[in-house]
């Protein structure tokens, strides 16, 4: 089955949960939100989605997979967990704590320690590749070679991971790399270094991809507040214009 196809025999499957959950369909991947504060009402959501959601594979001759599918329940310190255990097909549909969306590890805390720490090793692999080729490269090829694998890593996804307190390690790494392309040394601070290269510290690329965030949402998502700022400020400069 092609990829048009496939999306327009699926179109119609959030319509029939989109009242009681939030389906997020991305290619062959899909993963319903449920959420509700009263525990024994998410019970009953949760088993109306999946009762729906087998309905209407049935009716569309697709058949769901339960060994592939799990069930990640989203806690704080505040929450304890909800006894749960979900049945289908004759199949308990496994309770995990991490799942893997969009190359992303997601913990059911929101931790984000896990994907940090993967990150991070990542991260460690490019800094030896780095510090082995650097005799055969100039300054040009090592920087090209960050942002292939150092900057394209530490920028994917981290609006959400950014502002955990893991990320120190990750911000290690990332001196350490800058370091070994400017041969600085290991106690030399990184505030000039990242300067002369033009690269942003791990801090600041995140506040800098948040600023990124903001400008498109409010692009996508406020055009007739930007319509009225810019008519008010073409008003403002023609008021301001001296008769002639």
């Amino acid at each position: 089955m092609g990829p048009l196809f496939f999306i327009t025999h699926i179109n119609d499957f959030s319509s029939i949960i989109s009242k009681i959950a939030n389906p997020i369909l991305f290619a062959d991947d899909t993963s319903i939100i449920i959420s509700h504060t009263n525990p024994e009402e998410l019970k009953n959501n949760t088993n109306t989605v999946l009762n729906e959601t087998i309905n209407w594979f049935q009716s569309n001759f697709l058949t769901l997979n339960c060994n592939k599918t799990h069930f990640l329940q989203f806690l704080t310190k505040k929450h304890n967990r909800i006894k749960m255990q979900i049945i289908s097909c004759n199949t308990i549909i496994t309770n995990i704590n991490t799942t893997r969306f969009l190359e992303l590890i997601i913990y059911s805390s929101l931790s984000w320690k896990d994907h940090i720490i993967e990150l991070t090793s990542k991260l460690n692999k490019a800094c030896y590749a780095i510090w082995a080729i650097k005799p055969f490269m100039s300054l040009d090829a090592e920087k090209m070679i960050y942002y292939s694998f150092v900057q394209s890593l530490t920028s994917y996804g981290i609006i959400f991971w950014g502002n955990s307190h893991l990320t120190d390690s990750i911000f290690k790494v990332q001196k350490r790399i800058i370091r070994i392309i400017t041969n600085a040394g290991k106690r030399d601070t990184c505030c000039q270094l990242y300067k002369q290269l033009q690269i942003l510290p791990l801090p600041s690329l995140y506040i800098f991809l948040l600023l990124v965030l903001s400008i498109k949402i409010e692009a996508c998502f406020c055009p007739i507040l930007k319509f009225i700022t810019e008519t008010h400020i073409i008003t403002t400069i023609y008021i301001c214009l001296p008769q002639i």
